[in-house]
């Protein structure tokens, strides 16, 4: 029996997919049913109820799952420990992110850090805000990058940055002709948001409704580039993060307004599953995001 058996046998646990749980060791799904059929073999029981329509362990399961749990994680301590001891920083450090994130704000310091540490591989995954989450708890990946972050007791919580956000519209509109506005401006003005589930559009939604500020949503779409493109088509107005915008305000495709009279931030947030034990490479990631 190995530690990438274990290993492999959790994630399946907590993931519940044969499909995820080779996706994160980076293997075949027949090399994790294998994996699995050797444990079962070793410890002469059934670990894992097999049917189509649920996932569940077994008694014997969860008991493995317990112990193996534990051993991962002293293993991961007892490789961190040493590296810590030989100074080495090196490896890959996996991240998750919302494509706001990903693509706006995370290059410059992936670009640093690489600049910094050579020998560090960094992969990161451009995910809808559900899916970081899921990533997170299904140990894919060493963290995730997320705005206005949702409480789980799973997951450990870490501030990282707030972003303002402003009001784009089509460089012909009339809001373009003025560098502020009061958020009254947008009432009744068609307007491109976000899918209800995204974070970001709750956000949005509460500082609306605290205005008494209604707007015609004639889309809702699922990440800021798409909302971007859609008003440059001039179909409508949005509230994005400034940052997200720039080269757009920069070609005169897109114009940015800003709002005086209401508070129109977005918090950032570095999430990592509690107890998880981080390397140094990702240890030191997670450092320089927070001291910037």
């Amino acid at each position: 029996m190995q530690i990438e058996s274990l290993k492999v046998f959790c994630d399946l646990a907590e993931t519940e997919s044969f499909t995820k749980a080779a996706q994160i060791n980076q293997i075949t799904q027949s090399a994790v049913s294998q994996q699995i059929s050797t444990l079962e073999r070793q410890f002469n029981t059934l670990l894992i109820e097999r049917s189509k329509k649920r996932f569940r362990l077994t008694q014997e399961g969860q008991v493995l799952y317990q112990a193996a749990k534990e051993i991962i994680q002293r293993f991961e301590t007892m490789r961190c420990q040493i590296q810590d001891l030989k100074g080495v920083i090196a490896g890959t450090v996996r991240i998750s992110t919302i494509y706001s994130i990903g693509l706006h704000s995370l290059p410059p310091y992936v670009k640093r850090y690489l600049k910094t540490y050579p020998n560090v591989n960094v992969h990161v995954e451009y995910r809808r805000p559900e899916q970081v989450y899921e990533d997170v708890l299904g140990n894919a990946v060493d963290m995730g990058l997320v705005a206005c972050p949702a409480r789980d007791p799973k997951i450990d919580i870490t501030a990282w940055n707030r972003e303002p956000m402003v009001i784009i519209c089509h460089p012909q509109h009339a809001l373009a002709q003025h560098q502020k506005v009061k958020l009254n401006a947008i009432n009744g003005q068609k307007f491109i948001a976000f899918e209800a589930g995204v974070p970001t559009r709750k956000a949005i939604d509460r500082v609306l409704r605290e205005h008494n500020v209604q707007v015609k949503i004639v889309m809702e779409l699922d990440n800021v580039e798409t909302v971007k493109r859609a008003v440059e088509i001039d179909a409508g107005i949005a509230i994005v993060p400034m940052n997200t915008v720039s080269q757009e305000v920069a070609k005169q495709t897109i114009t940015a307004v800003n709002v005086e009279d209401a508070e129109l931030e977005r918090p950032q947030a570095i999430i990592v599953k509690k107890h998880k034990v981080l390397s140094n490479a990702a240890r030191l990631f997670i450092s320089m995001l927070k001291e910037t």
